[in-house]
C-alpha cells in the first residue's frame, strides 16, 4: 500500500501540473460519473495531502468542492502528456505506464483509457487517470474539513516538527502496542508498514511494547525519526532508510533489500548493526518485522 510521501508526491504533481487549469472531469469505468458531472469543466484549485489522503479543491460548481482519494492496497494515478507536461508515469500500485500521443501536426491528444479507470481529469497539455483506489468521493468543504480531522498528526505537514507533543499524548494515552499504533491513521497519518518496521527500529523501541508505558523522550525521538524517513522517501521518490554508513558494501547476495532497509523483508537474516536474525509476525493482519537484539 502506497505510504504517506506518495501522497504528497502526489500533491505536488497536480499542484504543478493541473492547478489553476480548467479540467475535463469523467469517469470511464462509470462509478464516479454522477459526481464526475457536477465538476466537469472547474477549475483545480488546489491541492494537498494529508497522510495517505489527497484532496483536490475544484471551484466552479454550485458550490467549492474537493474530491477526496485513498489509493488503498490496488489504487493508482497514471499520467501522461505533451511535451510541457512533466509528471511521474505513475503512482501507487505497479502498473504499465501510459504513453503519449500526438497528431501528425503535433498537436496532443489524450490515450484511451487504460482497464477500469474510476477518475480521470485533463487539461489542455496532460491527463491523469486513477484507477482501483479505496476510496473516491465528492466533499463538500465542511465534509473535506470533517476528513482530515480524524487523522493524526502527518510527519510530512507543513509543521511536522511543531506535532511531535500531539503524537506524544495520543501514544501514550492508548494501551494498546506501539507497532499498532503508528499504523493507526487516528495517530499518525500517512505512516505504513515499511515506515512502521524502519521507525521502531532506528528508534530502538520494540513494537509490541504498549504506548502507555514508553517514555515520551523515545516517542519523541520516535516521532522525529518518522519525519526524517519519510522526507527522504519524499524526496528521492523512494523509500530507502539505511543510513549509508550501516549499507554493507558490496551489497549482500541474495539479500538486496539490506542496502535499502534494515528489517523490512529481511525475516530471519542478520541485523545490520547487531547480527540478531530479523523477526517476523503477524500484528492486526499485517507483516511486522523488527530485531529483538536493537529494539526494547
Amino acid at each position: 500500500m502506497p505510504e504517506g510521501d506518495a501522497s504528497h508526491r502526489l500533491a505536488r504533481a497536480f499542484d504543478n501540473l493541473f492547478v489553476g487549469q480548467r479540467c475535463a472531469v469523467s469517469s470511464p469505468q462509470g462509478r464516479f460519473a454522477r459526481s464526475a458531472e457536477l465538476i466537469d469543466g472547474a477549475h483545480l484549485t488546489s491541492a494537498h495531502a494529508v497522510g495517505k489522503h489527497l484532496f483536490l479543491g475544484f471551484d466552479g460548481g454550485p458550490v467549492p468542492s474537493w474530491i477526496h482519494v485513498h489509493l488503498g492496497l490496488y489504487g493508482s494515478w497514471r499520467f501522461a502528456g505533451d511535451s510541457t507536461f512533466v509528471a511521474p508515469a505513475s503512482i501507487g500500485a505497479p502498473r504499465r505506464a501510459v504513453t503519449t500521443l500526438a497528431t501528425d501536426t503535433g498537436e496532443w491528444i489524450p490515450p484511451d483509457p487504460v482497464g477500469q479507470v474510476r477518475l480521470r481529469l485533463c487539461t489542455a497539455h496532460g491527463v491523469a487517470d486513477l484507477s482501483g483506489p479505496n476510496r473516491c468521493e465528492l466533499l463538500t468543504d465542511e465534509e473535506r474539513i470533517a476528513a482530515e480531522l480524524k487523522l493524526g498528526p502527518d510527519p510530512l505537514g507543513p509543521d511536522a516538527r511543531l506535532a511531535a507533543p500531539e503524537f506524544v499524548r495520543r501514544v501514550k494515552s492508548r494501551r494498546r502496542a506501539i507497532g499498532e499504533l503508528i499504523m493507526d491513521q487516528a495517530i499518525a497519518a500517512g505512516v505504513g508498514n515499511i515506515y512502521r518496521a524502519e521507525g521502531l527500529f532506528v528508534s530502538g523501541i520494540s513494537p509490541m511494547r504498549r504506548g502507555d508505558r514508553v517514555s515520551a523522550n523515545r516517542i519523541t525521538i520516535l516521532w522525529d525519526h518518522l519525519c526524517d524517513l519519510m522526507e527522504r522517501g519524499l524526496e528521492g521518490g523512494r523509500i530507502e532508510t539505511v543510513d549509508p554508513q550501516d549499507a554493507p558494501v558490496p551489497p549482500l547476495e541474495g539479500d538486496l533489500e539490506a542496502s535499502r532497509w534494515y528489517v523490512y523483508h529481511r525475516t530471519g537474516r542478520p541485523c545490520l548493526r547487531c547480527g540478531t536474525p530479523i523477526s517476523e509476525k503477524l500484528m492486526q493482519g499485517r507483516r511486522l518485522f523488527w530485531c529483538a537484539g536493537c529494539q526494547h
